[in-house]
């Protein structure tokens, strides 16, 4: 892991490519974001804080950014928006986007000649592309032990569907995208012409299904942060759990339609001691982490088996990228995600948690060259 240095100089990163087709599939922009633009609101709040609250010295598109104009805060990730904050001699990007194997942080030679002197928060591009697809990353889960996981199938086209459907499910039972993003999607069908009907939507919109048993229990998520020698941290380690309620028809809301802090609470450490599996599905994520090689923080989503009871938690979702939302710019003082209210729970605020974030940082270097991890090539 890179350090961050006595005088880092951070550029933080938005969303501006389009992410590509993977085998035919293509990952959704995040919801409310424009066609050209996601994830510009939360990196200007990194970006705000870092410089106002942290005392760092961060680098912007213009010489006097607006607290309220995301855009005066952070640079698209396209190579000329990255090699414009290279051009403005930052030691370190916030890649807060979305990865892929083709994306200018891993292919761009003009990119590479800094690649040695510049440090990342992000994951390496090549296995976030393969790790984005949740189909891929249960099925590698399920091929292991010590992994709990519901049941599921995968469904590339009307052929797989109609195999689906003549197979004995047991409803509900939950369809969504095999490369989704938050909530986008995702959807509790009850009865076999709903998830036909379901299903063909979201064929009809590029995206492969993967269809699960429904968990009726409580559900949690949990992130867990990468190794930190600088902060005392050897190995991942995984934040509190936050437990997520108020669900809409069985799915928890997409946090830009529902703030995360009218739906979501970090559980108390009286909470963690007293049931052990929630130490069991933390001990779980730590060990995703670790066989995904992570080299920034995940969050994977598990619920209880049963409802109303303190049944075992399932994995159900591994998500590559969480959300950074934060307060400290102006008018933005609500705002908040599920990592932050996670960290809240330990006593960080937001700005420890970007800090502690940052310290955890990699050379571009090493992501641009990282090997698939032995466990998953044998």
């Amino acid at each position: 892991m890179a350090q961050t240095g006595s005088n880092p100089r951070v550029a933080v990163l938005y969303q501006e490519l389009e992410p590509p087709l993977i085998n035919g599939v293509c990952k959704p922009k995040k919801p409310g974001g424009t066609s050209q633009a996601s994830y510009k609101d939360s990196s200007a709040d990194i970006a705000y804080v870092l410089r106002h609250q942290c005392n760092l010295d961060v680098i912007t598109p213009t010489s006097l950014p607006v607290p309220q104009k995301d855009s005066d805060w952070c640079f698209g990730d396209t190579e000329q928006g990255i090699l414009a904050a290279i051009s403005k001699n930052a030691t370190h990007l916030w890649a807060n986007t979305i990865l892929f194997a083709n994306h200018p942080l891993q292919t761009s030679a003009s990119v590479a000649a800094a690649s040695k002197t510049l440090n990342v928060v992000g994951q390496p591009p090549k296995l976030v592309e393969l790790f984005d697809d949740k189909s891929f990353v249960n099925n590698l889960l399920r091929a292991r032990t010590g992994f709990t996981l519901p049941q599921a199938r995968d469904i590339h086209d009307e052929k797989s569907l109609k195999g689906v459907l003549r197979t004995e499910l047991r409803y509900p039972i939950v369809a969504k995208p095999v490369r989704g993003r938050g909530s986008y999607g995702v959807k509790v069908c009850r009865t076999p012409e709903e998830l036909n009907h379901h299903c063909r939507e979201l064929l009809n919109q590029q995206a492969s299904v993967i269809v699960e048993d429904y968990l009726a229990g409580q559900e949690a998520t949990i992130t867990v942060m990468p190794p930190s020698p600088s902060t005392g941290h050897n190995d991942y380690w995984a934040m509190p759990v936050v437990e997520r309620f108020n669900h809409t028809e069985g799915i928890a809301p997409y946090n830009g339609i529902v703030a995360v802090l009218q739906n979501s609470r970090c559980l108390s450490s009286s909470e963690h001691k007293t049931d052990p599996h929630y130490g069991e599905i933390q001990r779980q994520c730590v060990m995703v982490a670790k066989l995904l090689q992570c080299t920034a923080p995940i969050r994977v989503d598990a619920r209880r088996f049963e409802e109303g009871k303190p049944s075992p938690f399932a994995l159900f979702d591994v998500n590559m990228k969480p959300n950074m939302t934060g307060p400290g710019r102006p008018g933005r003082e609500n705002q908040a995600s599920l990592t932050a209210l996670a960290a809240a729970g330990m006593g960080w605020n937001y700005p420890t948690l970007l800090m502690k974030i940052l310290e955890s940082s990699s050379s571009l270097h090493d992501l641009r060259n990282v090997k698939l991890p032995d466990a998953i090539r044998g």
